[in-house]
């Protein structure tokens, strides 16, 4: 799935984000929300406790920056059920990144 260009605004309010994240049913085995996958729990921490210090190796090709803010929507958005946006937005970071080291925020 490629990175959308998406708008502030979008990371704030989550945009279209049935757009933004692949079918529930094309995320593979390995993403779910109680896995022990290394983008499972980025995500995880992403959401309930924020991240700083974050040092991101995106894969090459890939803009950081957008790619970050494609996944800052989809995690804005109300809009899917709430297995399916933590399991999607793993799935795609690690489609775009080869790793990540960070802090939780809280």
């Amino acid at each position: 799935m490629e990175v959308q260009d998406v708008t502030k605004l979008d990371t704030v309010f989550g945009g279209s984000v049935m757009k933004l994240l692949p079918a529930y049913s094309d995320i593979p085995d390995g993403f779910g929300m109680y896995g022990s996958n290394k983008w499972v729990r980025v995500v995880s921490d992403w959401f309930f406790y924020g991240l700083k210090n974050c040092k991101w190796v995106p894969k090459e090709g890939i803009d950081q920056a957008k790619a970050l803010r494609h996944i800052q929507a989809c995690m804005a958005s109300f809009e899917p059920k709430h297995e399916h946006k933590m399991e999607g937005c793993a799935y795609l970071l690690s489609l775009w990144f080869n790793d990540v080291t960070y802090e939780r925020a809280k």
